[in-house]
């Protein structure tokens, strides 16, 4: 907008110069041509060349309008001017390269007496026998430039009063006009962070339909997660009820060393289709949108339980989790991974197991909300060697302890799916750490 206004200055000014010049040299070419009818008609010489031209200005000396004519014929010029010019000449424009325009006249800017800027018109005009002349008329050009520096300044000021209610006129109509779709915007944020299901309230009629195909979007997205949810669960009532049975059969001929390897088989394959419907079932949690669950009330649910499961062995859990912590996803996810977490911390804790949650922000320009989950216990720990062998699944170190060695292989999924990182350390009550960090809200 600012360039548009420029450009279009810059060409009124440049218009309206070449107006006023134009009106200038006809003002000049009035004076010229009543030079040119002096010089011409009359036949007593000394009765040529008139002083004032109908003008005083021609008769106050240095006043900036002047007239000369040059008789170039003779072997020395031959010159008589206005008594303005005093004792000083005025240029000629052919000795500056200005081409003749129409009818013989150059017109143009020189230097004249006390570096006054003018505004020239000279014209050659041949008198056959009584000779060639040059005649020449200037006009002051501050005239031009005070009425071009008028006309700048008046429209410097409605280009600079444009500006400012064009501008005014921009800010007020992306401010309300576009409200609306700030408006969807931040509804679209507060799905997506869990706030809301719907875009709700009126739009205007432009915006309306893009606001009821959104809502569609969100309800279609929804029901081809429950359709996938349902097939899920389907799926795993088919497979593990045949699978039952077989092992049920493959236990009744426990001594049968076939029957050993179809019952190896048939763990193989129940962990296998376990593992994979639980990732299918996941997939289609993760599509849906404004997921998100409180932190604090499921870590401390948990610390509860396994302190009662693990009453026996005294084992105290102490819980630092704030309020405002939120996980981007469903709660039973959340509670299977920190779950897993620390039930295995408390199989190993001599006496005590610590749990922090903290809120913070990805690293890097425009970072995420993200939630860390942080279990300590005062176990044995492990070795570098000993946590790459437990992280792969159904790996355990200890035969002793419960379990099927799934748990740490879930979590680090359940994290990958979720886009999040699970990482295993050295605590500093002297046991084993581990890190969880998941997407926050």
């Amino acid at each position: 907008m600012v360039v548009i206004l420029l450009i279009t200055g810059l060409t009124l000014s440049s218009l309206y110069r070449a107006t006023v010049e134009r009106a200038f040299d006809r003002r000049l070419g009035v004076y010229l041509r009543t030079l040119v009818a002096d010089v011409a008609s009359p036949e007593d010489s000394n009765e040529r060349f008139p002083q004032s031209l109908g003008e005083p200005l021609f008769e106050l000396p240095l006043s900036g309008w002047y007239w000369q004519v040059t008789r170039l014929d003779t072997p020395r010029p031959e010159i008589r001017s206005s008594r303005s010019l005093w004792d000083s000449g005025l240029p000629q424009l052919a000795d500056r390269g200005v081409q003749s325009g129409v009818g013989g006249t150059r017109q143009g800017y020189a230097q004249g007496p006390e570096d006054q800027k003018l505004r020239l018109l000279e014209r050659v005009i041949d008198l056959a026998e009584e000779g060639r002349f040059l005649v020449a008329v200037a006009g002051d050009a501050s005239e031009i430039d005070e009425e071009i520096r008028g006309f700048d300044q008046a429209l410097i000021a409605t280009f600079s009063g444009l500006a400012v209610v064009l501008l005014l006129m921009t800010t007020f109509q992306v401010r309300f006009g576009l409200a609306p779709l700030k408006r969807i915007s931040d509804g679209l944020a507060a799905i997506r962070s869990g706030r809301a299901e719907r875009l709700d309230g009126e739009f205007p009629i432009e915006i309306a339909p893009l606001a009821r195909e959104t809502n569609a979007l969100i309800d279609a997205n929804r029901e081809v997660v429950e359709r996938a949810r349902t097939h899920v669960g389907n799926l795993a009532h088919a497979l593990k009820t045949p699978l039952s049975v077989m092992m049920n059969e493959a236990t009744t001929h426990a001594g049968n060393p076939f029957a050993a390897k179809v019952r190896e088989q048939l763990e193989i394959m129940r962990d296998q289709v376990t593992r994979h419907l639980e990732r299918a079932h996941l997939a289609a949690r993760l599509t849906v949108v404004g997921s998100v669950t409180e932190v604090a009330p499921v870590v401390t649910a948990l610390a509860r339980t396994m302190e009662k499961i693990h009453h026996s062995r005294n084992v105290a859990i102490d819980v630092a989790a704030p309020a405002d912590a939120r996980f981007r996803g469903e709660r039973q996810d959340l509670e299977e991974m920190v779950g897993n977490l620390v039930d295995n911390a408390s199989k190993w804790a001599q006496s005590r197991v610590a749990v922090e949650v903290t809120s913070e922000l990805a690293e890097g320009p425009g970072g995420r909300p993200m939630v860390r989950i942080i279990v300590d216990d005062d176990g044995p720990g492990l070795s570098p060697a000993q946590r790459e062998r437990v992280a792969k699944r159904g790996r355990r170190l200890d035969e002793t302890k419960p379990g099927s060695g799934l748990g740490l292989s879930i979590v680090t999924e359940l994290a990958g799916l979720y886009g999040g990182k699970f990482s295993m350390g050295t605590a500093p009550i002297g046991g084993l750490r581990v890190e969880l960090v998941l997407p926050g809200a």
